[in-house]
């Protein structure tokens, strides 16, 4: 509910790239000042956000790696979430047209052909487009192709709301597998209760460090606020996801219904204000792009994406209690790698 429930939609091995970069740097200097920029740094001294960013720094040599690995292990989770939708029987507006990237400058088109070798050493099969496939593949582009002058496409890549997915799936995990849940019971971040019975997982999004704390170990875990709006009933929309490179803003098709489109980040420690001025962008981008689109019913909603200096989930033992494990830190690829972590979290606890 606080990182995911309205989260942008994309199950996105295509969205791989950590942020380790130095173009990232420069693209972060420059919008600081600017209320609406994709990234936005509150310069208030905090010496959690500022050793967060000291850590950032010192794993760009390893943007290439990272961003292989990442996208190997989204393309592994693709395949789990379809294989436990199929076997569970679970709905979760699913839009399998994949993810369309966009670009309006040839710099940046060029940086997108680099990343791209890596998406492809990694096994995703990703090309780039022109303009005029742009339009075939989303039609609804037509009122503002002039101003993209490439991008890339992939099949692989698809969409659906995590909330409904999460939701059907406790279900099916309370009435087939006899699972209890039971919510409400951590108080003051203590998991000491729990250590009786066996093993535990935290996997608490943005409040995992808080409760790490507690268990002794310090987890470099950021809260890294996002935004988005669900349009409903969208009418002529895109059903094809798309990720505006420059902008730094995604679209998912939920269903014929709805229509999410999310971006933005923000480092303003725990806080879940809806700023109007970060809402603003995500509705002036909707409207230029696709003028067409019914507008009257928007809902807006701000979660924490947990991040880590080097982009990668953190999935791992304690080192100060071997009763508990972590499963955490996964940015804004939670949604898009979280079938894998599980799977290997899971598998680490079997083999101790």
């Amino acid at each position: 509910m606080a990182t995911s429930f309205a989260n942008g939609g994309q199950l996105s091995a295509s969205n791989a790239e950590v942020w380790n970069s130095w173009r990232s740097v420069h693209k972060g200097v420059k919008w600081l000042f600017k209320k609406d920029a994709p990234l936005l740094i509150n310069p208030k001294p905090s010496i959690e956000k500022y050793r967060w960013l000291a850590q950032f720094l010192t794993h760009i040599k390893n943007r290439e790696n990272n961003t292989r690995k990442t996208c190997e292990m989204a393309i592994e989770a693709h395949a789990l979430y379809k294989q436990i939708a199929l076997e569970e029987g679970i709905e979760f507006d699913k839009v399998e047209k994949g993810i369309l990237h966009i670009y309006r400058s040839e710099k940046e088109l060029e940086f997108a052909r680099d990343t791209n070798r890596l998406y492809k050493e990694a096994g995703l099969n990703r090309w780039e487009v022109g303009k005029d496939e742009i339009l075939s593949i989303e039609p609804a582009l037509k009122n503002s192709i002039d101003t993209v002058v490439g991008g890339f496409y992939n099949e692989q890549d698809f969409t659906g709301d995590i909330h409904k997915f999460c939701v059907e799936l406790s279900k099916v995990l309370e009435t087939k597998y006899n699972v209890k849940f039971k919510q409400k019971t951590i108080k003051n971040y203590d998991i000491y209760q729990f250590l009786e019975t066996g093993p535990v997982v935290v996997c608490a999004g943005a409040g995992s460090r808080a409760i790490a704390k507690r268990v002794g170990d310090d987890l470099p875990i950021y809260p890294v606020k996002g935004y988005s709006i669900t349009i409903n009933d969208p009418g002529p929309a895109p059903w094809v996801s798309l990720l505006d490179d420059e902008a730094k803003i995604v679209t998912a098709r939920l269903g014929e219904g709805r229509l999410r489109v999310a971006g933005t980040a923000e480092l303003n420690g725990y806080n879940t204000d809806i700023i109007q001025d970060r809402i603003r962008p995500l509705k002036e981008w909707t409207e230029r792009l696709f003028p067409e689109v019914n507008m009257e019913s928007i809902t807006p909603w701000a979660g924490l994406r947990p991040m880590t200096p080097n982009m990668m989930p953190i999935v791992t033992r304690s080192t100060r209690n071997l009763g508990v494990w972590y499963n955490t830190g996964h940015g804004h690829l939670g949604w898009t790698l979280s079938a894998y972590t599980a799977r290997e979290i899971a598998s680490l606890i079997g083999k101790h």
